[in-house]
């Protein structure tokens, strides 16, 4: 749990930080934060899959999966119906700012996939990633909204925590095989943020996270 623990103490500090800029964080910094960031998700998703694609036993079934899961969350329209919510809950006032910010934090490839891995191999990167993503999105945000950001620090805990003690429950049942097919695809998933981030091109993230369901039920038949 050192993972989320680092996760939630940086949406604490950085809502602390942000709260204190009475007129926000310049944009020149918050440029090249974000620049330096997006290169370090870039590197990681790169790392990812060129660690476990040598030993993928079904070098196809990724590529089945991006493209049966991008199907289902473009049918779903799940990357739409998120920039809905965001949108929605985004004028300034506290609540709003709040369920903002649960959103940024919680729906995202590194908190999904942090956690599993976490509990799984013990690697914390993917969250310790997360966790410095995360302290520069909380600045921006207190930057905006105030200390109420603060709040969605143990709303992150909950869930990053559920999941880490799910994927703890379920271990002996997945096996190194799925790990593998998941680990490919989550960081392919990982490069596209980091794309996201750099503003290199404009990826639906929500609309391809479904791939990650398609691979545990593929090796039912494989």
């Amino acid at each position: 749990m050192i993972g989320t623990i680092f996760n939630t103490c940086m949406i604490l500090g950085g809502s602390i930080l942000g709260s204190l800029f009475k007129k926000g964080m310049k944009e020149k910094y918050h440029e090249i934060l974000m620049q330096a960031l997006g290169l370090a998700v870039v590197a990681l998703g790169l790392n990812t899959v060129a660690q476990h694609m040598p030993h993928s036993r079904y070098p196809v079934l990724f590529i089945l999966s991006l493209a049966v899961g991008s199907v289902i969350g473009s049918f779903l329209d799940l990357d739409s119906r998120f920039d809905s919510l965001v949108s929605k809950h985004s004028n300034g006032q506290a609540v709003q700012g709040i369920s903002t910010g649960i959103l940024l934090f919680c729906i995202g490839t590194l908190s999904i996939l942090g956690p599993v891995n976490a509990a799984l191999n013990h690697d914390y990167t993917y969250l310790f990633t997360n966790g410095m993503l995360d302290g520069v999105t909380s600045t921006v945000l207190a930057s905006g909204y105030g200390i109420c950001i603060a709040a969605c620090a143990p709303v992150l805990f909950c869930w990053q925590g559920s999941i880490y003690l799910f994927a703890t429950l379920c271990a002996a049942s997945i096996s190194q095989s799925l790990l593998t097919e998941l680990s490919i695809i989550g960081g392919i998933l990982i490069l596209a943020s980091g794309i996201n981030i750099l503003g290199l091109k404009k990826i639906s993230i929500m609309n391809l996270l479904p791939s990650l369901l398609i691979p545990p039920i593929g090796l039912l038949f494989l």
